[in-house]
């Protein structure tokens, strides 16, 4: 028997609520998992340190009696590159119960993984657990289970086998094998798995290996092991780009190297899910990266150079152990109404981008889920600090075991809120204003939304970031601040020194480190000229947007608040193209009301300041799940309820927005817009409440009402769409991915995702010319709209209406003023005649070199 204590304070809790299919499915082996609420991992039992990898977000360790027991700190948490965690012990070492094992920045890791529900499995065969802990608080040392049943000895694994490479092998008792059969195969392979052989790819090898008589072995770096052993593979240290031997003795021999290699090709399919919602990866990080050269994504574009500059955020200490119950929850409202209050000043005092923002911030800080499970830790005997920490993690956790990145991204909203709250509780508050040089080039981990807003706009020239997510609220704001941002760039990012001038080329995905003084000259000037420039397209979009013949093109904006309305119109913006409604159904506990969405409406309509305004209903469900909306989960969400789907099957919800939209003045000015139509008894459903409720508000007149093309069944049957609607607006990100049948958001498929596939483009011809024929507009509100490649072909396709995101604006006039619709025309002929994407890209290019002829 051998007892298993927690290695350290939080959140016990079933295998099943880890979010990993590995581990619930305890492919690795049996356990619980435990969502930490302090950094310090502690042994959980006496041992030899048999796996410990660089990254040190996982531990492994051999009790005397051959017992293996695998700690994986959080999910996902191998690909912050040992980012936050630190080694207390080498791998090798003998360890007692409780002795230090790892240290982990907690608030770190939350912000880079998936989730931090941490896995204490045991990976022996034939150990049987008994004495489960219960769900519910733990503390470090308390008992978590009883392994009954002595481990499996396996020849390779049990020593790790640490072999010379291509030694000879030591069979477990090999079958017997016919004569005349295959009886030994091997193949070396390069791995591909981004993050190297860790637990996920580890089980999948060892369940496949289980699953065969033959004995397979796996060799690397001059060690080997049975295949069988999740521990052994992961101890090999195999990573990317590592090669591999697959060995395999006995019958069918040569199907076990394949069944290998499929487990291997599956490892990779999975490796590349997870990636989609972890530290973003650079999509110019397959090149190696030149001397001085820093690659990351494109959060906000644009181009800076400065100062490299650093803000430290420090740890907020709490206590864990309380003084009374009801002191710990006065304390905790205490500290609440503080934050509260100074919230709503600084909505008050706020621009509406940061109105929104602190609105989701003052509905977290009173999700009942959220202090309900800070009152049960209070309960307990926890501090009010330490109970709210805990609470908050166990949300974060919540959030992160979505399958939806933007969700993920919500957890740094989180974050802000536990540490106005914890300060409070200090008697401290976040400092409303943070030094900064001038042309300072941000760099940071991660940064929190209140972190951004207390920074010198004026002062800031660019922001970089190790980590970050493109949608998060950081991301939000800096775009509507217009600042440069890159994300993803990696913890190398930490070795830029504090001080020294970098360029950050945004556009480009690209952070120089060190340039040299001409190199700094040239960004300088190049800054200087981009904003001259800037200056120049602004002044001339506010004129109405002619093609060079004079046809009349509409240049409309993609908004999602009232601050975009403002931008909007400053960079020239003709009307709204596309409202983005959800802004206001998500990221709550509750549906906003008639009057609250009236509120939000009539701001961008008085914004717009008489301009029209296309009102999209709620484009919710599918990859934006609302809280409140009891919507099944779904095992193909693209496919499933979204759009007009889920505001005809909650009618409710639907009806209190429509009268919202309808009591919007002037009238004329709003038109609405229905998303994801694939049938036109969907546009009559919606028009029959429309109808009701002008009658329910005496209005006079009808309002214009538009579909969505997104999906092939919308644009193969636009003429008959048009009977019932006055225009169509094509959203390219949507028909795009329906039509090729890729995930727009696969990272292994975003550059064959492309809106310019002869495919798509016969799709937005169709529409096109149903509008035509109809006498009624076509416009085109996705991303496509502001892909310079793609301008001259949809207006040669028939479009007269973009909209595209404030920013674009002037530059996208300035390049429809110098096309000539007659070549457009031809162009977009000829570019449906090609047979990729490529070729229409190629195409458009010595389009562009034949100046637009």
């Amino acid at each position: 028997m051998q007892k298993i204590i927690a290695p350290f304070d939080g959140w016990c809790a079933p295998l099943d609520e880890v979010p990993d299919e590995v581990f619930a499915g305890r492919m690795l082996g049996d356990g619980l998992a435990i969502d930490p609420t302090n950094g310090i991992v502690l042994a959980p039992c006496d041992g030899e340190i048999v796996t410990l990898p660089a990254s040190a977000h996982a531990v492994s360790i051999r009790s005397p009696d051959g017992l293996e027991v695998l700690i994986h700190i959080g999910i996902d948490t191998v690909r912050l590159a040992g980012r936050g965690f630190d080694a207390r012990v080498k791998p090798g070492a003998r360890v007692r119960s409780g002795e230090e094992l790892i240290r982990f920045n907690l608030d770190l890791v939350a912000r880079g993984a998936k989730s931090l529900m941490t896995p204490i499995v045991i990976t022996s065969d034939g150990a049987v657990l008994t004495k489960r802990r219960a769900s519910g608080a733990v503390r470090a040392g308390e008992l978590l289970f009883q392994v009954e049943g002595s481990a499996s000895h396996r020849t390779l694994s049990a020593p790790l086998a640490l072999l010379e490479p291509l030694a000879p092998l030591t069979p477990l008792a090999p079958p017997a094998t016919p004569a005349g059969s295959v009886s030994r195969a091997e193949r070396a392979i390069e791995v591909a798995l981004s993050q190297g052989l860790h637990a996920r790819p580890a089980a999948l090898l060892a369940r496949r290996a289980k699953g065969m008589a033959t004995l397979i072995t796996l060799r690397a770096h001059g060690r080997a092991t049975d295949a069988r052993s999740v521990v052994g593979i992961m101890a090999l240290g195999v990573r990317c780009g590592d090669e591999l031997l697959i060995q395999a003795e006995g019958e069918g021999a040569p199907q076990a190297v394949a069944q290998m290699l499929d487990a291997l090709e599956e490892a990779v399919r999975m490796d590349s899910t997870h990636a989609a919602g972890s530290i973003p990866k650079s999509p110019v990080a397959e090149r190696a990266a030149r001397p001085g050269e820093m690659p990351g994504i494109c959060a906000v574009p644009g181009f800076a150079v400065g100062r490299a500059t650093r803000i430290e955020r420090r740890e907020i200490e709490v206590t864990e152990q309380g003084i009374g119950q009801l002191h710990e929850q006065r304390e905790l409202e205490r500290a609440r109404a503080n934050v509260r209050l100074r919230l709503e000043r600084m909505r008050n005092a706020g621009g509406a981008e940061r109105q929104e923002i602190i609105g989701a911030h003052l509905e977290f800080l009173d999700d009942p889920g959220l202090n309900d499970s800070a009152n049960e830790l209070i309960a307990a005997g926890k501090g009010a600090g330490f109970a709210w920490r805990g609470a908050t993690r166990r949300s974060i956790a919540a959030l992160q075991a979505l399958d939806d990145s933007r969700l993920w991204e919500r957890a740094d909203d989180l974050l802000d809120v536990e540490a106005h709250v914890l300060l409070a509780l200090a008697g401290e508050a976040r400092p409303m204003h943070l030094p900064l040089p001038e042309h300072a080039i941000l760099l940071a981990d991660d940064l929190l939304p209140s972190e951004l807003t207390a920074l010198d706009r004026r002062r800031l020239a660019a922001i970089a970031l190790s980590g970050g997510g493109a949608t998060s609220h950081v991301a939000i704001l800096a775009a509507a601040m217009e600042i440069p941002m890159l994300i993803g760039i990696g913890p190398k990012l930490r070795n830029v020194a504090e001080g020294q001038t970098v360029i950050v080329d945004a556009d480009n995905g690209t952070l120089y480190d060190a340039p040299g003084a001409d190199a700094v000259a040239r960004a300088q000037s190049m800054v200087a000229a981009r904003l001259a420039r800037s200056a120049a397209l602004r002044s001339a979009a506010v004129e109405e947007c002619r093609s060079s013949d004079g046809t009349r093109v509409e240049v409309f904006a993609n908004l999602g608040s009232t601050a975009d309305a403002m931008a909007a119109v400053e960079n020239g913006a003709e009307g709204c193209g596309l409202l983005r409604t959800e802004f206001l159904f998500i990221d709550r506990a509750t549906a906003p009301t008639e009057d609250e969405q009236l509120t939000a409406y009539q701001s961008i309509a008085n914004a717009l300041g008489g301009r029209p305004l296309i009102l999209r209903m709620m484009d919710v469900g599918g990859d934006k799940p609302l809280l409140y909306l009891p919507l099944p989960p779904e095992a193909n969400p693209a496919l499933g309820m979204r759009g007009v789907r889920t505001a005809l099957s909650h009618p409710a919800l639907m009806r209190t927005q429509l009268r919202a939209a309808l009591r919007v003045t002037p009238q004329a000015i709003v038109r609405l817009l229905i998303p994801m139509v694939t049938d036109v008894l969907e546009i009559i459903a919606v028009r029959k409440v429309i109808d009701e409720l002008n009658v329910e508000l005496n209005l006079q007149g009808r309002i214009s009402l538009g579909a969505m093309i997104e999906t092939p069944a919308a644009a193969l049957t636009a003429a008959t769409l048009l009977r019932e609607v006055d225009f169509l607006s094509i959203g390219s990100n949507d028909l795009t991915q329906y039509t090729l049948a890729m995930d727009r958001g696969h990272t292994s498929l975003a550059r064959r995702t492309d809106a310019l596939h002869p495919a798509v483009l016969h799709m937005m011809a169709g529409a096109a010319s149903a509008g035509k024929a109809a006498g009624k507009l076509v416009a085109v509100c996705g991303g496509v709209a502001a892909d310079r490649t793609a301008v001259p072909i949809l207006l040669g396709l028939g479009v007269r209406e973009l909209s595209v995101v404030p920013a674009a604006i002037p530059e996208l006039k300035s390049q429809i003023g110098s096309l000539r619709i007659a070549d457009c025309e031809k162009l977009a002929q000829s570019c449906l005649r090609l047979s990729s994407a490529a070729e229409v890209r190629g195409m458009v290019e010595r389009f562009a070199g034949d100046g637009g002829r």
